[in-house]
């Protein structure tokens, strides 16, 4: 048996998200020693970007065939993404691919941050204790998150409940989906909240932190609050940069390489 860790992220191309990534990466190392890991993005257009820039990246099937081609006999992926939508199904179906072509004898998959009930206990109670330290009591505090038209988008819904079952001045959105800023905004009205920590619900900070949430852009959320008559204070920190939601993907890892020695 040859093992490996490949962990699955959307992808990163700016100097805050590739550092968050590499503190995730010696999270994993110091958690899982002994064990090499490797990386892969799911989005085609991010590895295109990276390309341009002359920075070379895999997507999940070639980094998995690279790890066979390596005489890797079971590895696993582990996904930095944070609901199960359907880039989770494509890690599946992917690591089925390369068990059936024989390239690799055992593929197992690490779930995503939000994937079982006990997951989303646990984001919940990361998300609280990582409120911005200024906020105070009367003051909202707004996640963005990216939404999605796959059933997986239930789960920040879940996520929302959980967080607002013990502060309801905080509010989970998504830029697809069932609940966009244009439902958060008439609930901060009626609250009566006058001012608004923003923050992404994504694993790094990249252009949709920075362009779609906090940017000056009329249609960025942070325009869209203060359009609304509010005082509006972005903070660009990806879930990743904290330990509290990275606890969760390592023990979700730690279960896949548990699985895989099993097999």
């Amino acid at each position: 048996m040859k093992r490996g860790i490949l962990l699955v992220a959307f992808g990163a191309n700016t100097r805050q998200a590739n550092e968050t990534l590499s503190l995730v990466d010696e999270r994993v190392q110091s958690a899982f020693p002994g064990t090499n890991v490797r990386w892969a993005f799911t989005s085609e257009i991010m590895r295109d970007r990276l390309a341009e820039q002359r920075v070379k990246t895999d997507s999940v099937r070639k980094a998995l065939e690279k790890m066979g081609f390596e005489r890797y006999t079971h590895v696993a992926v582990q996904s930095l993404h944070i609901i199960p939508g359907a880039e989770y199904e494509d890690l599946l179906a992917d690591g089925r691919a390369l068990r059936e072509q024989g390239r690799l004898a055992a593929v197992t998959v690490g779930s995503p941050l939000l994937h079982a009930e006990s997951d989303v206990q646990r984001a919940a109670r990361a998300i609280l204790h990582h409120l911005p330290e200024e906020r105070k009591p009367d003051e909202a505090v707004v996640f963005m998150g990216h939404g999605t038209w796959h059933s997986g988008d239930s789960r920040y819904a879940d996520l929302s409940a959980a967080v607002r079952a013990e502060d309801s001045r905080v509010f989970i959105g998504t830029m697809d989906g069932s609940h966009t800023i244009e439902d958060i905004i008439p609930a901060l009205q009626i609250a009566g909240i006058r001012r608004v920590w923003l923050l992404p619900l994504l694993s790094v900070v990249g252009r949709h932190a920075r362009k779609d949430m906090a940017g000056d852009d009329p249609q960025s959320w942070k325009s869209r609050i203060l359009a609304a008559g509010m005082e509006c204070l972005p903070v660009l920190v990806g879930v990743a940069e904290y330990p509290g939601f990275v606890d969760i993907w390592i023990d979700h890892l730690a279960a896949s390489l548990a699985e895989l020695d099993a097999e």
